[in-house]
């Protein structure tokens, strides 16, 4: 038996590899085996990159703010606000963006946790 706990005041938010420097991640995939998980912290106007994922199924979990998801190709926007989920599955376009004008944190899973085959796409704007 194992098991890991995060605490939302306990969360290390650091500057991710790539993309958009204002967000935040606060990786918790070393705890997992089968899945990828992410906490993102996005201020007012901070966006993901656009990409399509070719192995993994994702599921966003809004836990604070608001969040547009930009899916499929052309880009269908969908809002989403805290307690909602979208799962959105392989090879499908998407884009995590906050339009709002309030800092949002989004829980991001992906299944299984392989990496590397994802296709990036420019901005859908």
């Amino acid at each position: 038996m194992g098991y890991t706990i995060f605490r939302a005041d306990e969360l290390e938010f650091r500057a991710p590899a790539r993309g958009d420097q204002r967000r935040g991640i606060a990786p918790l995939s070393e705890a997992m085996h089968a899945m990828r998980t992410n906490v993102w912290r996005l201020p007012p106007g901070a966006r993901g990159g656009r990409h399509i994922e070719h192995a993994q199924e994702e599921i966003f979990v809004v836990l604070r703010g608001a969040v547009t998801l930009l899916l499929g190709d052309p880009a269908e926007r969908v809002e989403l606000t805290a307690g909602s989920l979208a799962v959105v599955e392989t090879d499908t376009g998407q884009q995590l963006r906050n339009e709002g004008d309030a800092e949002a944190i989004v829980l991001v899973v992906g299944a299984p946790p392989e990496q590397g085959r994802a296709e990036h796409l420019p901005d859908a704007d």
